[in-house]
Order: structure tokens, then sequence, then C-alpha cells
């Protein structure tokens, strides 16, 4: 759904999908037989986690079981699956995984305790959102066209800011980068704070995450956007320009989440379990926590998901290829 649905419409859509869900006979009599857990590779509070426990309610109401948000934050989500092999593929379980967790990681480490092929079936995916080029309120540059300038200038002495290893933002920015023909100097942080703090005071040049996270320093001016990594401006901020208008390349930025169970659950059980959560993905109260978390949901069949993550090994495949991401 790169250019997306308006809200009435995405709203509407769900819920036929829902509605059509109600009318379909029961696909797996008698699920769910007991409290079902979805497994969070996020810490409670931050935004995924928020629209995982907002989905969480519509199907307690809608399944008259508990659906308990299990957050397990850590390794870039290796950690949420650790235990992935040891869980029944009874749909009691599921994940909720990301772009880091479906498309990267598999790059990156040899040893991860999850094979994606092997051990997950998609569902749907859930959300998205949308990066910004971010630098100090200060800075020197001034637009993207003179970012990239400086970059090509004098390679390295550009800096950016990312989580960490493998992370979205370090792969939407070296995404960027390789697509401008720059090698920006890559400076990873543990810590949000420390990592906002440090572009803000010009120690590292530029990052990329979306508005919604840096709202409040983006207000105070501490930090400044120079544009939006996707084909349109944003509706929230049409002062801000697209990559593309910036002078920059036309790269799109959009980490996504989605959701997962264990290989080898029954069929019918997953068909159930993706119009279940489709449904829930459609109602108000998700949409709208999901957009003020800074996201657009995005609900999808398990085909979609399956091309989604294909999509984005392709596009990380150079990058690791090039040294840009670093394996390990």
């Amino acid at each position: 759904m790169n250019g997306g649905l308006s809200r009435r419409a995405l709203i509407g859509w769900m819920a036929g999908a829902g509605a059509g869900a109600i009318v379909r006979p029961a696909a797996a009599a008698g699920f769910p037989e007991h409290a079902v857990r979805i497994v969070v590779p996020y810490s409670v509070g931050v935004g995924p986690d928020v629209v995982a426990r907002s989905v969480a309610e519509r199907l307690e109401r809608r399944w008259s079981q508990p659906v308990i948000v299990d957050n397990k934050p850590g390794a870039s989500g290796i950690v949420a699956f650790a235990d992935l092999r040891r869980t029944p593929p009874d749909g009691h379980t599921l994940y909720l995984a990301d772009t880091a967790t479906l498309a990267v990681n598999p790059l990156l480490h040899d040893n991860l305790p999850y094979d994606v092929q092997r051990d997950l079936v998609p569902l749907t995916l859930l959300f998205r959102a949308t990066f910004v080029l971010l630098v100090g309120g200060t800075s020197r540059h001034r637009s993207v066209a003179e970012l990239l300038a400086a970059a090509r200038a004098k390679p390295g002495a550009v800096s950016y800011a990312s989580l960490g290893h493998g992370h979205a933002s370090q792969v939407a920015i070296e995404t960027f980068a390789r697509a401008a023909d720059v090698r920006p100097l890559h400076v990873p942080f543990k810590d949000a704070g420390a990592l906002f703090t440090a572009v803000a005071s010009g120690d590292v040049d530029f990052t990329a995450f979306s508005v919604n996270t840096t709202a409040g320093l983006l207000a105070s001016g501490r930090l400044r956007a120079l544009a939006v990594a996707a084909k349109q401006r944003l509706v929230t901020h049409p002062e801000l320009p697209t990559l593309a208008e910036a002078g920059g390349p036309p790269v799109e930025m959009h980490p996504w989440a989605a959701l997962v169970a264990r290989s080898g659950t029954p069929p019918p059980l997953l068909d159930q379990l993706q119009r279940d959560v489709v449904a829930a993905l459609g109602s108000t109260d998700v949409v709208s926590r999901a957009e003020l978390a800074g996201f657009e949901v995005t609900p999808s069949t398990p085909q979609a998901l399956r091309e989604r993550i294909e999509a984005d090994r392709a596009l990380v495949a150079p990058l690791v290829a090039e040294g840009r991401v670093a394996k390990g």
C-alpha cells in the first residue's frame, strides 16, 4: 500500500473484511481454548507496543479470551524469538515482527534462533512508519542537496546516527546514501535520547526517524526536518518536501511491522487469525492510536507480506555485500 488509503476508506475496507469473516463458517472451532500471547520485541509504552496492545484489546472482545502482550525487547528482535521453536503451532502464541526481524537479521546473523522461511508463517502487515531526514536545529546543512554536497566533497566527513547496526534507521539511511552514491560515517547509539542530543548539538550531522518520534524536538527547534522519504508529502506536514523534491534520490523509507505465527499452524486456523486481526485493525480506536504513534495501518494478505519481506531483503542484500551494513 505505497499510496495508502484514506482513513475512511481504510476503516470501511477492513470493516468489510471483518464482516465477511463473521458470515463465513468458523475456520477453527474452539479457538482460542485459552489465553493468546502476542510477543512484542519492543519495550512497554513505545509506539509498536501501543498498537499491539490496542489490537490485543479488540481480539479479546472478539475471542472472549485474554490476549496478553509479552514484551521481549533486545538485539533487534532476536530476544523475542529465542523460544520460538519450543512454541506449539496452535495459534496461541503470535509474534509481532518487523523489518529487522524478517528482512534484515537473516542477512546479518548466521546463528539466529529462528529461520524466517522454515519457522514462521506470515499473517498480515500491521502498520508502517514514514521516516524524515533530520539535522540539528543550527546545522549548517540547510537542505538535502547541501548535505549531499558536503558528503561528496569529503567522504566520511558527514556523519549519521542510528540505533545500532541493522536497525531500521541505519538500513534506511544507508539505502538513501547508496542511492545518492555517498559514504557517510555511521555513529551507532544504544539510546534514542543520546542519539537525538548528539544530532541536536551537531556532534553528528543527521539521522532519520518518524516525525511523531521527534515531534517535541522539532517543535522546540532542536531538530530540523529536511525532507520526507516518501513518494508524496505528509498530509500532517505538507511543508516538508520529498527527498526527490529536495535534491536527493527518490528513496522511500517505510519501516513496518507485521504479525506472524509458528509454522505448522493448521491452515484453517491461519485463515481465521488473519481475518480476525484484519478486522481488529479496522476498528477506529486501533487506527487512531496508530496514527497518534506516527503509524499508518496497513493490513494485507499473507502473500503481500511475503512479497514485502522478499522486496526488503533484496534491498538490504547489496548494503551488506558492500559493507554499508556490517554482518554479525
